[in-house]
């Protein structure tokens, strides 16, 4: 049975129109992007909270309703360390994933202070079901959402990375976390995200359509991740792929409007399943 994207893209590549001059991706028409996210159901994704097995989220942590997915602790005493990730069921190399993110209420009981208004979108991560049960965050990069606190600048779209390292104009960033350039949004406004990701080269955050943060060479490398299994973090491997997922670190946190363009597929100008916006190819897509 096919997922959602492949199933989508399908449709895309039947009724789509014959092959054109290579253009940038940002023309790639409407129908060229896929909604990952919609109803009342969770199809397609799997939650995996630090120490319970991949898909237990016994407290209702995470759910969908009206085509939001909606990360809530009101089922919770206390947080005690049970870091979230919702994972999407496909990996994908060359992409771009739009989103929308606002964060509401209060803090869980116990989250730590670093994690008040924290969320964000993890990505080119190890699969979920490579993940220990209690391993804290994913081998991956994290392109990482801040609300503001009402006390000062709180920039988003920031980048963190457990268990990598990017470069960043030339030089190997081991630092975990990079500000962007992004402005402070206070209150429970929603925020326009994206994520532009080269496989391996260049990857760009852009905040409410402004690139803030841009770097490239996503690597495996450093710390700042626990309770995983070594064979999946060979240091020093480039990232050129992989898995993402939707944070939920103890503050509550809503996504909307979540859709991906996938930027893979045929680049063979004769084939009917050519498209002018892939940059990667895959010949396996050509008719």
């Amino acid at each position: 049975m096919k997922t959602a994207v492949s199933a989508a893209l399908a449709f895309i590549l039947l009724g789509a129109a014959a092959a054109a001059p290579a253009q940038s991706w940002e023309q790639a028409p409407e129908r060229a992007w896929v909604s990952l996210l919609g109803g009342d159901s969770l199809g397609g994704w799997h939650v995996k909270l630090t120490k319970h097995p991949l898909g237990e989220d016994p407290l209702g942590t995470v759910r969908v309703e009206d085509g939001v997915m909606k990360v809530s602790y009101d089922g919770y005493e206390s947080f005690d360390g049970d870091f979230g990730h919702v994972f999407y069921e496909e990996p994908f190399s060359h992409y771009v994933l739009r989103l929308e993110y606002r964060f509401l209420g209060e803090q869980a009981p116990g989250g730590p202070g670093w994690a008040v208004r924290n969320s964000g979108v993890m990505f080119h991560a190890q699969s979920p079901q490579s993940m220990g049960q209690d391993q804290d965050f994913p081998v991956c990069i994290e392109a990482q959402f801040l609300g503001g606190t009402g006390a000062g600048e709180r920039p988003t779209g920031n980048l963190c990375t457990p268990g990598t390292h990017v470069v960043m104009d030339g030089k190997l960033v081991t630092d975990h976390c990079v500000s962007s350039s992004s402005k402070t949004y206070d209150g429970d406004r929603w925020v326009s995200f994206e994520l532009v990701a080269l496989g391996g080269g260049r990857i760009e955050h852009r905040v409410e359509g402004e690139t803030v943060l841009a770097y490239e060479q996503p690597q495996v490398g450093g710390g700042a991740v626990s309770g995983h299994d070594p064979a999946v973090k060979p240091d020093g491997k480039l990232l050129e792929g992989g898995y993402f997922a939707l944070q939920a670190e103890s503050h509550p946190v809503e996504f909307r409007n979540v859709r991906i363009l996938d930027l893979a597929g045929c680049t063979d100008p004769d084939s009917p399943s050519f498209r002018p916006w892939f940059v990667a190819s895959d010949p396996e897509r050509c008719e």
